[in-house]
């Protein structure tokens, strides 16, 4: 099991993120844009940087919904592969048959 305070942590960086995306992707569609003027895609730029650091996406790490682990992960099942094979075993995952030689 992850520390509380770390699965915590990623909470706060993912309700970051949902908070500023819109208004990163604003800044970075006139940042980007060539047609505009220099000055202000530069601006946009500053914006950009004075955004907080956790609302970009890129700083969210995956983790187990179960348990909180962040190696080891698979993201169509949002569990990381110790839960997925504790379920597996328990017989709580359809499909998947238990299997021993």
């Amino acid at each position: 099991m992850a520390k509380k305070s770390m699965i915590e942590r990623e909470k706060k960086r993912q309700a970051l993120v949902e908070k500023y995306a819109a208004k990163r992707a604003e800044l970075k569609e006139i940042a980007t844009d060539e047609s505009k003027p220099m000055e202000e895609r530069f601006k946009a730029r500053l914006k950009l940087a004075k955004l907080p650091r956790n609302s970009s996406p890129t700083r969210l790490h995956n983790r187990c919904q179960l348990t909180g682990r962040p190696h080891a992960y698979y993201r169509k099942l949002k569990i990381s592969r110790i839960a997925l094979r504790d379920l597996g075993s328990n017989g709580q995952l359809p499909g998947v048959v238990k299997s021993s030689w």
